[in-house]
């Protein structure tokens, strides 16, 4: 079954288009059930960030030359629903990367990190199908690579992956979901926020998935928890938290009420 896992998660990471990548993903799904937290792993090097396999489409543009996207017609979920699987998509990949790229922290971690890519991927199957009742599919419309951007640039140090991919990025999507549901809500679209209902439980357990392996590794470096992540913020020059932050959340996902409050503040 190791052997079936490395070339599985090879398969998985290098696959290009959406269909193999969730194929992909379901051929994962036995090799994590069965693998044991204690488990050695060895699945060699994983390439450069920039080799993993994405689809041609869509085109990734800046942030501020995306269209403001909201819930009022048809067309404007569509957009928001289509920023919401672009996500989903490259936390599948996420995932997939720090499961292979960083294995040296044992089979535990690869465990965590498979979990969560098999469920992005079912989080954007759902996404999916819901912009094709709309008539829109992934890729139809830009989109923005700012988290991958921040996957390249944490490659080297497992830290600061955690720091700045779960517990700021991720987390990021945590405030976001009250304004988002209520847009829906407005419309009376029940099938989006069935969908979106998911996604948020599910993504609470992810970010605190990536706050529990931040809190280890600065255990193991003998590093300030709160003082060490506002620290690779400013250092990578990555998005602050931006009020209002979802607290409830948070405090789910492992945050601690004084560090919230120094992030409310900042």
């Amino acid at each position: 079954m190791l052997q079936g896992l490395q070339e599985r998660l090879q398969t998985a990471w290098a696959a290009t288009t959406v269909a193999d990548k969730c194929a992909a993903l379901d051929a994962l799904i036995p090799c994590y059930l069965s693998l044991a937290d204690s488990e050695a792993l060895v699945l060699g090097a994983a390439p450069s960030c920039a080799e993993i396999g994405r689809p041609k489409q869509p085109i990734c543009v800046p942030p501020a030359d995306l269209p403001q996207r909201r819930a009022i017609d048809p067309a404007g979920r569509a957009a928001l629903l289509h920023a919401i699987a672009h996500i989903e998509f490259n936390a599948i990949n996420l995932a997939l990367d720090a499961a292979w790229r960083f294995h040296a922290l044992g089979a535990l971690f690869v465990r965590d990190w498979l979990g969560v890519a098999i469920e992005e991927a079912y989080h954007f199957s759902l996404v999916a199908e819901l912009m094709q009742a709309l008539g829109t599919n992934y890729g139809d419309l830009p989109a923005h690579a700012g988290l991958w951007q921040l996957a390249e640039e944490t490659a080297d140090n497992v830290l600061v992956r955690m720091a700045l991919v779960p517990r700021l990025m991720e987390a990021r999507g945590l405030d976001a979901m009250p304004p988002i549901f209520r847009g829906f809500q407005g419309v009376g679209d029940k099938p989006s926020l069935r969908a979106l209902s998911v996604i948020a439980r599910d993504e609470v357990r992810h970010v605190a998935l990536g706050d529990r392996w931040f809190r280890r590794l600065c255990a193991q470096q003998h590093l300030p928890v709160a003082e060490t992540y506002r620290g690779l913020i400013k250092r990578y020059e990555a998005p602050w938290p931006r009020p209002p932050l979802n607290a409830a959340a948070r405090l789910a996902a492992g945050f601690d009420a004084a560090e919230l409050a120094l992030l409310q503040a900042q």
